[in-house]
């Protein structure tokens, strides 16, 4: 509520802010940063070095879904057909390295956007019990 001065013949409010309170709040608020800027550790980063790298990632196994639910496996430059039920097993046969844990080849899935999401969850399912590690999905930015 403002406060009220008399003078003379009429009443008249001071409309001032009251800066004590604001200034006190910003020296605990100071105080507090200073005590616990010291305390705060720094971090390092480790950042990736140019020309470090062990060797060349591998190129990734594709899987390709066509518009009929048609697979094809693309690992580097052969393209073979394969089905649902047998395409973790082709997939393992022609490239053992995918289970490998971390050093795994990467396998993306890449599916025409008219099929059946359920069919992409079926390759991911049988991908995952055959024990590959890496999978991703491939995906088209729209123009």
């Amino acid at each position: 509520m403002p406060a009220v001065t008399s003078r003379g013949r009429g009443r008249r409010t001071i409309s001032e802010i009251n800066m004590v309170p604001f200034i006190d709040v910003m020296l605990v608020l100071l105080i507090i940063f200073m005590v616990t800027a010291p305390l705060i550790t720094p971090s390092m980063i480790a950042l990736p070095r140019v020309g470090k790298a062990a060797s060349q990632p591998p190129s990734p196994v594709q899987i390709l879904i066509g518009k009929d639910e048609t697979i094809q496996l693309k690992i580097k430059t052969d393209s073979v057909p394969s089905n649902l039920r047998n395409v973790a097993a082709d997939i393992v046969r022609m490239e053992p390295a995918v289970k490998a844990g971390a050093q795994a080849v990467p396998v993306v899935i890449s599916a025409d956007k008219s099929i059946k999401y359920e069919t992409v969850v079926k390759v991911m399912d049988s991908l995952q019990r055959a024990g590959v590690s890496r999978v991703g999905l491939s995906v088209q930015t729209g123009k």
